[in-house]
């Protein structure tokens, strides 16, 4: 249990990769507090991670909204007395060429996958300084790496975040606190599964091991990088992408 006695908050947990990051840091042992919109997915989370023996509980809030942040964290702090571990996973995606991108659907996503993590970040390296020692750990994208057509603003905030994760690991690392992105390629979550089949064909020819990611893959890195093990890594972009990318 490399995570026993901290306690580790998850944003977009009530489904896909959140929701396996938040399974496989309470088998660590950590105690979870597990962050999405959705009050009921998140009671169900909490609940089967209790029933596996692991400890979490539910904080309703929308991470583009800053009230629902601070509100939010302000409770899990209240709650745990501390927060070692922030994983920030919310995403959305509003696709789109540039040229018929509506202002709302570039502001929307911006807000839920960048400034989001930075609201979160702002509320928990308070708890994180005081002990020094804290874990960030941001869920890019392949895409923030390579861009996509259609995706301007989302490879825009997953580029964002890995500058954001860079600008963080200078600001705190004298504090032993380490900032970290994870970048999944192409994962089999609800937001891939809208996806044509051919457009799925085709991303696994890119695949060098031959198969689409599962949520369990990302869930694993993030477990490696919230741990002792990883205390000299800072700074880095871990990428779980089955090869899509290298160099």
């Amino acid at each position: 249990m490399k995570l026993d006695g901290r306690v580790a908050l998850v944003t977009g947990a009530s489904q896909g990769i959140g929701h396996a990051c938040a399974r496989a840091l309470a088998r660590e042992g950590a105690t979870v507090a597990v962050a999405a919109r959705n009050r009921q997915k998140l009671e169900e989370l909490a609940g089967e991670i209790a029933a596996a023996g692991g400890k979490a509980a539910a904080f309703v809030m929308d991470v583009s909204d800053e009230e629902q942040v601070k509100s939010g964290i302000k409770s899990a702090l209240a709650q745990f007395g501390k927060i070692d571990i922030l994983v920030n996973n919310a995403g959305i995606t509003r696709d789109q060429l540039v040229m018929r991108m509506k202002r709302a659907d570039w502001d929307a996503v911006l807000a839920t996958n960048l400034t989001s993590a930075y609201l979160c970040i702002q509320q928990v390296i308070g708890s994180m300084l005081r002990q020094r020692w804290g874990r960030i750990v941001n869920i890019a994208s392949i895409f923030g790496q390579t861009g996509q057509p259609g995706q301007a603003n989302y490879a825009a905030s997953k580029a964002g975040l890995i500058g954001l994760t860079m600008a963080m690991a200078r600001e705190v690392a004298s504090r032993n606190i380490t900032s970290n992105a994870v970048a999944p390629g192409f994962i089999e979550t609800s937001m891939t599964a809208v996806l044509s089949e051919e457009l799925k064909q085709s991303a696994l020819k890119q695949i060098p091991l031959g198969r689409v990611g599962t949520p369990e893959d990302v869930a694993g890195a993030v477990c490696f990088l919230a741990s002792e093990e990883a205390s000299y890594i800072t700074g880095h972009v871990l990428n779980v992408n089955g090869g899509m990318l290298m160099g």
